[in-house]
């Protein structure tokens, strides 16, 4: 069995944990093939195979062609004019297009969130980082990223401003698979983000909203410098 089929198999049985009522079917077909390509268990350029994925995640070809079609607004997968679908390709320029609206928003998150986030909320990101650091330790990428993101969101919702968790979560998606691939293209990259994670939960319990802010912008520019160089290594071996 291939690294592709094991993946498929994977995601299937994850969905199929328990039987969804028929609405919920459209939804868990969005997050299943979501994770599956944010993860890079789908690599960019993959083709969707309906008839795969309708066996895998055990739906219609309906709610199939609803989920690809919510997955390309989000930019994660390209609709070709013969109507089959491919996962996008990861674009450098778009990425760091992406992070620079990003790094302001989680900057913005910071410096609000700070004076309004409670103990209890602190003391749930840290417990947070203590599993992710757990993760980081037994080399499981898949959870310590998992935990990764609910940290992320953690401070983002505790800004408590509507429209910026809104506009984060939308674009969210998109930088997920790009805050993914570092972590796999550069295990160099892996200890340096914890080691950043570390100062950031240091601001966050000192109530330090300018010492949160003004870390967030190396914490992506780093992973980008990661992308940006496994980009030139690709170009290079063609």
């Amino acid at each position: 069995m291939n690294a592709r089929s094991e993946a498929l198999d994977w995601a299937g049985a994850q969905l199929r944990a328990r039987t969804p009522r028929k609405g919920e079917r459209h939804g868990n077909a969005v997050a299943a093939l979501r994770e599956m390509i944010v993860s890079g268990q789908l690599a960019p350029g993959t083709r969707l195979k309906e008839v795969e994925l309708c066996a895998v995640l055990g739906v219609s070809r309906t709610p199939l062609r609803e989920a690809v079609k919510v997955l390309a607004s989000e930019g994660l997968v390209g609709l070709l004019p013969n109507r089959s679908a491919v996962v996008a390709e990861l674009d450098l320029a778009g990425c760091e297009a992406l992070y620079e609206v990003v790094i302001v928003l989680e900057e913005l998150a910071a410096r609000l969130a700070c004076p309004r986030i409670s103990d209890q909320e602190v003391g749930r990101v840290g417990a947070l980082h203590e599993a992710m650091v757990a993760h980081h330790a037994r080399s499981d990428l898949a959870a310590y990223f998992e935990i990764n993101q609910q940290i992320h969101e953690a401070v983002v919702q505790a800004s408590d401003n509507p429209v910026l968790i809104d506009t984060w979560t939308r674009l969210n998606h998109q930088v997920r698979r790009a805050k993914y691939l570092p972590n796999v293209l550069g295990r160099t990259r892996w200890p340096e983000a914890v080691r950043e994670h570390e100062e950031m939960l240091a601001a966050l319990r000192a109530r330090d909203g300018e010492r949160l802010a003004s870390l967030i912008r190396p914490h992506f520019a780093n992973g980008l410098a990661v992308l940006k160089a496994a980009s030139r290594h690709a170009e290079g071996t063609r």
